[in-house]
């Protein structure tokens, strides 16, 4: 990573971890009481106080980015379709709120642009990039349109390509490569505490992304992530306010969560002596 951008970027989040312990990130939206991934969601997670929302971003067959998590639309609207080989104009004209309720009837996929227009200039927005190197472009293009501020983004993938392209493309947006990890028979861990750092060091990550694994990604993770040059992290996806307290203890930026109004309830309550 660059070392002044680096240092801007560390000084920008010490200021603001000094205001606050840790940002709320609402995982697709209020994904709890929404359907996610949707503008009903993004709406919802600012109505309940979330400091910011996280949202996933595929291609369309006419090169639009759109907000879905998955690579078909097949579990939110109820109809098979490959998001890459259908235009915007026909994913539009799915219904993605109804398997939630019908009081979420008519909602639609929306565009990154719409997206944008949706989001506080208080808040921060996430950015999950599901594909590859293709759709660094298209992103750069509509984000340098949209006025939106570089310090308001977070761009996330477990890419770690797409995220060396947005590094080089995008150097002044801050950038975490994400990972989970898996436990083989011998009872380790992989990836390592030294092939994380390795990746994010070749992609030139500003930080990392992690599964909030509280028996692997814990002080001594953290403590060795670090001392790799890793000084930033976040978590996901975490709906359990202890865990959240467990990593707000470490020191994390911010988490992402399915119920953001009410884990921040928790934490609040927690920190008065009011929960138990």
């Amino acid at each position: 990573m660059n070392r002044v951008k680096f240092a801007l970027v560390s000084l920008a989040l010490m200021l603001c971890h000094a205001a606050q312990a840790q940002w709320i990130i609402a995982h697709r939206g209020a994904s709890q009481d929404a359907p996610e991934n949707t503008l009903a969601a993004f709406r919802e997670a600012f109505a309940q106080g979330a400091d910011g929302v996280e949202g996933d971003f595929y291609l369309s067959s006419d090169g639009q980015v759109v907000c879905i998590h998955d690579k078909d639309t097949k579990r939110t609207a109820g109809k098979k379709l490959l998001v890459k080989d259908t235009s915007f104009e026909e994913l539009r004209s799915l219904d993605v709120g109804a398997w939630k309720g019908d009081q979420w009837r008519g909602e639609r996929i929306a565009s990154l642009d719409e997206v944008i227009d949706a989001i506080p200039p208080d808040k921060k927005f996430v950015i999950e990039l599901k594909i590859g190197l293709e759709i660094v472009k298209p992103l750069e293009r509509i984000l340098a349109k949209s006025g939106i501020s570089p310090d308001q983004i977070l761009i996330i993938s477990f890419n770690a390509d797409t995220i060396a392209e947005c590094e080089r493309r995008m150097p002044d947006l801050c950038t975490h490569w994400l990972t989970g990890y898996k436990q083989q028979d011998d009872g380790r861990f992989s990836p390592s505490v030294d092939e994380v750092i390795a990746t994010i060091q070749k992609c030139h990550a500003d930080g990392l992304g992690s599964e909030a694994r509280t028996d692997y990604f814990n002080a001594d993770f953290v403590n060795r992530l670090r001392a790799g040059g890793c000084e930033q992290f976040h978590v996901w996806t975490v709906d359990d306010p202890k865990v959240a307290q467990f990593y707000q203890d470490l020191g994390t930026r911010w988490i992402t969560t399915n119920r953001p109004g009410w884990l921040k309830d928790q934490l609040a309550g927690a920190v008065s002596g009011g929960s138990n």
